[in-house]
This record gives C-alpha cells, sequence and structure tokens, in this order.
C-alpha cells in the first residue's frame, strides 16, 4: 500500500464522516423536523435559519463531490495498481507450470 493510497483512505474516511454529520444537521422539508430547530418565529430568526440551512447544503453537496472524487482516485490507482501486479503472477505462474512440466518430463525418462 503506498503513501498516497494511504492519505486519500484517511481523507476519505473524514469526508464520508463530515459528509454524514452535515446531512444530520440539516433541517427537513417539515417544519420542525430537523435537529437543531428554533422555537422563536422572529424575522431574524428564520433568515438565520435559511442562512444555515443554505450552508448546510452547500457543505453537502461539496463534501458530496469530494468524497466521489477521492473513491474515483483510490479505484483508478487500484486499477492500475493491480494490472501491474497481474502481469508479474502470470509470469511466476508460466515459470511454475514450466518447472512442474520439466519434472515431469525428468520423471518419465
Amino acid at each position: 500500500m503506498s503513501v498516497v493510497e494511504i492519505i486519500l483512505g484517511a481523507l476519505l474516511l473524514l469526508a464520508s464522516i463530515v459528509l454524514v454529520v452535515v446531512i444530520i444537521l440539516q433541517e427537513g422539508n417539515q417544519q420542525g423536523v430537523g435537529v437543531i430547530s428554533g422555537g422563536a418565529d422572529t424575522f431574524f430568526s428564520k433568515n438565520k435559519a435559511r442562512s444555515y440551512d443554505a450552508f448546510l447544503s452547500r457543505a453537502t453537496k461539496w463534501f458530496a463531490i469530494g468524497f466521489v472524487v477521492i473513491v474515483l482516485a483510490l479505484n483508478i490507482i487500484a486499477y492500475y495498481t493491480t494490472g501491474s501486479n497481474t502481469a508479474d503472477t502470470a509470469t511466476d505462474t508460466t515459470s511454475v507450470s514450466e518447472v512442474a512440466q520439466d519434472a515431469t518430463t525428468a520423471q518419465a525418462e
């Protein structure tokens, strides 16, 4: 496992935790359903709630985009590093089969 994979894995874990927290903090479509619900119905509290909800909405979008980008990067890295290892494994398998064939030929003689 390379250093880049470890860093991206840690970032993925952090982004997923933050994404879950940001989604939980958002208020639902029905009033008073969210975790943070205000009791006062003043003009200031309504606008403050809207700006807070707008911030959470933007944060959700950005963290979701970051999450998807990190997952794609990790999959691309895993695909290309596994691809090179597969070629080495095929070479090793061929060598083993050649050795086994030589051993069989030696026993037959």
